[in-house]
């Protein structure tokens, strides 16, 4: 099960309440006020964990509290501070206040720690009110609550290609021949409805990450076909592979559309290196090979090529362009 988006109610630990309290010992009847402080309540911390690949955990759990701080004690001890609450998520997580939208983190590295709630201060005991004029206060502070939040974690692939096409256009054999990721293949649209992720062998000691996108249809910048859920995906890659199956009628509505979908989500996503790969060549006939190098001078200078991923005709080319791309862009 792949879960990319959840809601999920975190409330940080209370700080403890002050402490009064008076010395007292044999031989001084009336010592002054020895109340210790209240100890600070835990924090909310989200971490990065490269070992999660989904937030489905969050499903099932969706309410978080840390530990509140202890009550000050006599003789000045102050209270320990409450337990910390430690969250993992997926490295691609960001996290937002779901009421304001503000982002709170956006988690790209393992073990990178963000606080999203903190705890309450702890109440100051009576021996921290003691004056010249007051040397006896009977009074101490309340700990202050800790941060309630409601956050909503979103999952943004980190990949450094993203295969990017309309349904049926052969992302996931491409990614599967290509890599060790095995995704649901089937003569039909809509097969992928959920992103994979494979790791792309390039040369010895070179790897790169190739995400499958699931297919796009017109339409998913306002939402339709779980558009919003597919097109955030490309949001952190390097590079855009568009794919286009070859027995398609009219190859440069199939790219102005794809790219249309892409710019109204987020302009930005034109501003990223691309290039066109020609899928299911191994059934190309004359007339398709003709078309495809009219679109070639048509989309000058951005690359077209052609593959097959039944014949491996050019993979290793595909492989050759988005690394040369890749390092391009970094």
């Amino acid at each position: 099960m792949f879960i990319d988006q959840v809601t999920i109610h975190v409330t940080a630990g209370n700080g403890g309440d002050g402490c009064v309290s008076f010395r007292r010992e044999k031989y001084v009847p009336k010592g002054g006020p020895d109340g210790g402080n209240g100890g600070r309540g835990g924090h909310v911390i989200i971490r990065g964990n490269r070992n999660l690949r989904t937030l489905v955990d969050h499903r099932y759990r969706r309410f978080y509290k840390a530990q509140n701080g202890v009550p000050g004690k006599p003789a000045l001890k102050d209270g320990k501070s409450g337990k910390d609450i430690v969250i993992d998520v997926p490295c691609g997580t960001v996290v937002r206040d779901e009421e304001t939208g503000e982002i709170l983190a956006d988690v790209t590295e393992h073990d990178q720690e963000v606080i999203v709630a903190r705890g309450g201060k702890g109440g100051r005991g009576n021996a921290q009110f003691a004056t010249s004029t007051n040397q006896a206060p009977r009074k101490a502070e309340e700990g202050r609550p800790g941060e309630a939040r409601k956050l909503l974690l979103e999952l943004k692939l980190l990949a450094d290609v993203g295969l990017v096409g309309f349904p049926n256009a052969g992302k996931s054999t491409l990614i599967s021949v290509l890599s060790n990721a095995r995704p649901k293949i089937a003569d039909y649209p809509f097969t992928t409805l959920v992103p994979n992720l494979g790791i792309v062998q390039y040369a010895e000691y070179k790897s790169m990450v190739i995400a499958d996108i699931p297919g796009l249809i017109e339409g998913a910048h306002a939402g339709k076909g779980l558009g919003h859920q597919f097109l955030r995906h490309i949001e952190r890659t390097s590079v855009i592979a568009i794919l286009i199956d070859c027995m398609e009628k009219n190859y440069q509505a199939v790219y102005n559309a794809l790219l249309e979908e892409m710019e109204k989500f987020k302009p930005d996503l034109l501003r990223k290196p691309r290039f066109v790969t020609m899928t299911k060549m191994d059934v190309a006939t004359d007339e398709i090979r003709k078309n495809i190098e009219s679109l070639k001078r048509e989309l000058h200078p951005v690359e077209v090529i052609e593959i097959s991923s039944l014949t491996a005709l050019n993979l290793e080319v595909f492989k050759d362009l988005c690394w040369k791309l890749m390092n391009a862009s970094s």
